[in-house]
């Protein structure tokens, strides 16, 4: 309660429609023109690669003066939009629950919610495609456009899952027997800072408090607008992750009331620290993308919180360090099972998880 937040002008009903109501309606969008994107180029083996930056005015987003009013609409008004890939480039639920993010929530059969950046989007996944639904772009001031292009840098849609499968299955025997059964599993490039303290939450914890975790974290920041995902369920409110500035209104105390535990001076240490950062927190993880993957995670870990796994993590799902194999318990046994049997019986060290990443690195590629 203590926590100033800006407020939303839609306060009442009538809410935006049921997400679930949405999903269960017939797909009106256009499906775009898979040629309209140009997917990059597999690199072989040895080869190295970058990705453009995001543009920077997206990067660090500041609050309105004003509340942002997100407008009633009626379902009629709403429309899905394809974005021309099916579920070999993209399979949602092997994507969004797994790990990566814990800002989506299931909404319906095969459709989520969740927020991307400053958008609350809805995906849904069809026999032949998948479709997006911004639900605060006029509130946002947003264009189709700048939606899609959000939308392409978040999933990686640059790159072709497809050419990496075709990749990985001439070399693994395993992988070619097991990818037909986990096809369109996505790493996604999330924005640092929520990527960050959002696995600084994940050390000695499960997905779904984890989850619980980040939510309580994001009511630091702007509040975008209430959406009712169901029809079963009151609205909710849906937030932008918070600035380190809006972040930095946390402190331990109300962290530990809140239930994260030791995590709350880690969080709050590493907020400190970035905010003395010399350009900025922000900046500074974002310069980290363009170093290189050791260089990043020398980096990551001299914040609080930060050890060579959520490094990794961070470094995978938000720095475009495709090389990086984080390495848990459950990646350490499969590593030992198929890749590392000679490790067997030993303990996993920093050194161990440097082992694992050379040898499965040396076996798929860069990637």
């Amino acid at each position: 309660p203590s926590v100033p937040r800006l407020s939303c002008a839609l306060t009442k009903p009538p809410y935006l429609p049921s997400v679930r109501r949405m999903c269960a309606g017939k797909l009106p969008g256009t499906k775009g023109p898979r040629a309209s994107r140009t997917h990059k180029t597999f690199p072989i083996q040895g080869s190295t690669s970058s990705t453009p930056a995001r543009q920077s005015k997206s990067e660090v987003f500041n609050p309105p003066a004003e509340p942002l009013d997100l407008k009633p609409s009626t379902a009629s008004d709403l429309k899905w939009t394809s974005l021309g890939i099916g579920h070999t480039e993209l399979t949602l639920d092997l994507t969004l629950p797994t790990g990566q993010s814990f800002r989506w929530r299931k909404t319906g059969d095969d459709c989520y919610t969740g927020v991307i950046g400053q958008r609350i989007v809805s995906l849904r996944q069809t026999a032949a495609e998948v479709a997006y639904m911004v639900h605060n772009s006029e509130a946002l001031g947003s264009d189709a456009a700048e939606d899609r292009l959000a939308l392409d840098d978040y999933f990686n849609l640059s790159y072709s899952l497809e050419d990496f499968y075709a990749h990985f299955r001439a070399r693994d025997p395993r992988f070619n027997d097991i990818s037909p059964y986990f096809q369109g599993a996505r790493m996604l490039r999330q924005d640092p800072v929520e990527c960050l303290f959002s696995f600084i939450c994940s050390s000695n914890n499960h997905i779904s408090r984890i989850h619980g975790m980040v939510n309580k974290l994001c009511s630091y920041g702007t509040r975008l607008g209430t959406l009712a995902v169901n029809e079963t369920e009151p609205p909710q409110d849906f937030y932008a992750f918070p600035t380190l500035t809006q972040l930095a209104v946390a402190s331990d105390e109300a962290l530990r009331t809140a239930g994260f535990g030791y995590r709350s001076k880690f969080i709050v240490g590493s907020v400190e620290m970035l905010l003395a950062k010399e350009g900025g927190g922000e900046s500074w993880l974002l310069g980290l993308r363009e170093a290189p993957y050791q260089e990043a995670c020398a980096g990551l870990v001299t914040l609080l919180g930060v050890g060579p796994k959520v490094a990794s993590c961070v470094a995978l799902f938000s720095l475009d360090k495709h090389a990086a194999i984080p390495v848990d318990t459950h990646v350490w046994q499969i590593a030992i099972r198929d890749y590392t049997p000679e490790l067997a019986g030993t303990s996993l060290t920093p050194k161990k998880m440097a082992a694992v990443e050379s040898t499965i690195g040396e076996r798929f590629g860069p990637f």
